[in-house]
């Protein structure tokens, strides 16, 4: 819906609305977990007038879309596209290296008549890994997890990827220059920064060495660098390149999490729920935010119950405002969704909706990811309130859900986890630590233990990636 061409005379590429003039040849290059889909809607516009592509996408993808049937979302027998699939689990491996290299040799031959089109989306760093020399995959991916595992954000860990990096921070754009280049980026980061989508590789960067420094202290990494990563913040500009340098390029987001969240809130409302949207920025830790939904379902419940405008739900209100205080996310006007939420009749299920993405804080050895961990915590401090509190919450059926829009959720073959207070209490009656499970961050195993796996929200990795998803589903029981 975002590209055309325009064939009459002179041949141009419409994007958004917006003209680029076709002078000569126009190439493709793409990387990310969305691409594959992107390229292929993206070959079928262009025709003959695409000359030659390359796309990095995730180890597996062609299969697993094959198997569910999404043939749209795959390229044709004869494509001028070249494939080359891997970072395995999200993280940069030779497969992926490989590929960044053919996509820089390919940028490095354009010429001023040339128009490349990049395709950007989420995991689309870890598909584009080029260290700058002599700094190894190896050293650059060990310090990147590193960092994650001390609750590093993904802005975080993007500046200290692109700092050291060839093609991202605007590498790919410096190195096309002379030739017209035109980026459709789907985003997968809060507020959609255009430098820090896929590490920016075709955005002018908002960050200095400095900023990368900051971090590597923040995480006490400073003192415990491979020389090869010294060597080249040693040697690396202490100011960002400036944007005119960049004046050939034209960034375009085309997908972003708000829009996700609201075709979820017309399935919903198609459904018969009551639907309200809370945020597409909820970021901070898991055990935060989980606090913020829990304090979100009991102050539904109470409405359900009619008791929302008692003393019970000035308390919830209170409590949930000063929370908010606290995790500042951004753009969040709390007090007007509450507002909303006092417009709910107790008639109608409801349904609230939030997206972005939460960090957890690597405690344990256990397997999981961000999305199960919440939903787990979410479903333990539901059954801990309504053992404190009681009726209201008892009165509800509550089911929470937490996805990875891409179809991964940590290092497993889920993209996160159903619960409910039903199932901590079902796990503690069957003599389940639920508590142990979460300090040793144990999620993954926890779901695993249930019939079927039928709590793990399995989907195959699904061509896109517009962040997390969080549903919650609130009904009040039919009284016997």
């Amino acid at each position: 819906s975002a590209l055309k061409l325009q064939g009459d005379g002179c041949t141009q590429l419409l994007v958004k609305g917006r003209a680029f003039p076709v002078k000569r040849d126009l190439y493709l290059v793409g990387f990310g977990k969305a691409v594959l889909g992107m390229a292929a809607a993206a070959e079928e516009i262009l025709g003959d007038h695409l000359v030659r592509g390359i796309v990095n996408v995730p180890l597996g993808i062609q299969n697993s879309l094959q198997r569910a049937g999404m043939q749209e979302m795959l390229l044709k027998p004869h494509s001028k596209i070249q494939v080359i699939e891997g970072a395995k689990n999200n993280l940069p491996d030779q497969e992926a290296l490989k590929g960044a290299v053919a996509i820089q040799e390919l940028a490095k031959g354009l010429t001023a008549d040339d128009l490349l089109l990049v395709l950007i989306s989420g995991g689309g760093s870890a598909l584009l890994p080029a260290p700058i020399p002599p700094i190894l995959l190896e050293e650059k991916e060990k310090l990147t997890k590193t960092l994650a595992s001390r609750g590093a954000a993904i802005q975080e860990l993007n500046i200290v990827r692109k700092t050291l990096s060839l093609l991202k921070g605007g590498g790919l754009a410096r190195l096309a220059y002379p030739a017209q280049v035109v980026s459709l980026i789907l985003s997968d980061v809060i507020g959609d920064p255009l430098d820090i989508i896929a590490s920016g590789p075709t955005a002018a960067s908002s960050h200095s060495i400095q900023d990368c420094l900051q971090i590597l202290t923040k995480y006490n990494l400073l003192q415990s660098l491979p020389e090869s990563v010294e060597t080249v913040l040693s040697h690396s500009p202490t100011k960002p390149t400036a944007p005119e340098d960049y004046s050939h390029v034209c960034n375009v987001i085309i997908g972003s999490n708000a829009l996700a969240l609201d075709e979820a809130k017309r399935q919903a409302e198609g459904l018969g729920y009551a639907t309200l949207i809370l945020s597409a920025a909820i970021c901070g830790e898991v055990s935060r935010i989980a606090a913020l939904y829990c304090q979100l379902v009991q102050l539904g419940c109470l409405g359900l119950a009619g008791l929302g405008e008692g003393p019970q739900g000035d308390k919830a209100r209170g409590n949930l405002l000063q929370l908010a205080a606290e995790l500042d996310i951004p753009g969040l006007n709390l007090a007007e969704f509450l507002q909303a939420m006092r417009g709910l009749g107790p008639e109608r299920p409801v349904c609230i909706l939030a997206g972005g993405e939460t960090t957890v804080q690597l405690q344990g050895t256990g397997k999981g990811g961000r999305n199960q961990e919440l939903a787990l915590r979410v479903g333990l401090g539901l059954h801990q309130a309504q053992a404190a509190e009681g009726r209201s919450l008892a009165r509800c059926d509550v089911v929470f859900l937490s996805g990875g829009t891409d179809g991964q959720d940590g290092p497993t073959e889920a993209a996160g986890a159903f619960c409910s207070p039903e199932l901590v209490r079902e796990a503690l009656r069957d003599g389940l630590d639920v508590e142990a499970f979460l300090n040793n961050n144990d999620s993954y195993t926890f779901f695993s233990q249930f019939q079927d796996g039928r709590h793990l929200l399995v989907t195959g990795l699904t061509g896109t990636n517009v962040m997390d998803i969080q549903a919650i589903l609130i009904r009040a029981m039919e009284r016997s």
